[in-house]
This record gives structure tokens, sequence and C-alpha cells, in this order.
């Protein structure tokens, strides 16, 4: 087995040491940066289906409300039956876009895994580096 020989001091290997010490504390808070705003950018789009499917949820429940209204009001069976028959597809449109924005968010890992596993490669590296 070889060895390397190295003429620096302990002084100036102390010195590169917290220098690349600085620079991986600096590339790995981008990691961090990076991957929470990748993250935040998945769970605002989740969030938009939850709101929209929201929003076309109501929208069905309106035209329920409407189709009962105007089944209690009306003599004839085709204006009941077609506002019932609307209500009822934009609701489960409506819970279709809910139940998607829901399992989105619930599989969603929110934590900087590759940054955690970053810094414990590191910290691993340190440790055989002092040895």
């Amino acid at each position: 087995m070889s060895t390397i020989k190295d003429d620096r001091s302990l002084g100036e290997l102390l010195g590169e040491l917290a220098r690349e010490s600085g620079v991986l504390v600096r590339q790995e808070i981008a990691l961090a940066r990076s991957e929470l705003s990748e993250k935040a950018s998945a769970v605002g789009k989740d969030i938009g289906y939850l709101a929209m499917g929201g929003l076309v949820a109501y929208a069905g429940f309106l035209a329920i409300v409407a189709a009962i209204i105007i089944g209690l009001a009306a003599a004839g069976l085709p204006w009941w039956l077609s506002a019932l028959i609307v209500g009822v597809v934009v609701a489960g449109i409506g819970y279709v876009l809910v139940q998607k924005g829901l399992t989105a968010l619930k599989t969603q890992d929110l934590g900087p895994r590759h940054t955690v596993e970053s810094l414990q490669e590191d910290a691993q590296w340190a440790k055989e580096q002092v040895r």
C-alpha cells in the first residue's frame, strides 16, 4: 500500500478544511433551497386542484338545490330532471378533483430528503478525514 506524503503544515490543512467546509455548507444550503422550492411548487399545484374541486363541487351543490326548488315549483318533469342530472354530474366532477388533490397531498414528501442524505454523507466523510 503506497502512502502519499503531504508537505503542508497542520495549520494549512486545517485552513483548507475550514474553507472546504464553508463551501460544502453553502452547497448544502443551495440544495435545500432548491429541493424545498420544488416541493412547494408541487404542493401549490395540489392545493389548486383542491380549490378547483371545491368550487366545482359547490357549483354542483347549487345545481342540486336549484333542481329541488324547480322540482317543487314546476309542474312538469323535464325542468326538474334536467337540473338534477346536471347537478349530479357537476358534483361528481368536483368530487373527482378534490380526491385527486387530497391523494396527491397525502403522497407528497415534504422533507428535504436529498439534503438530509447529502448531510449524512458529508458527516461520514468528515469523520473519515479526521481519522
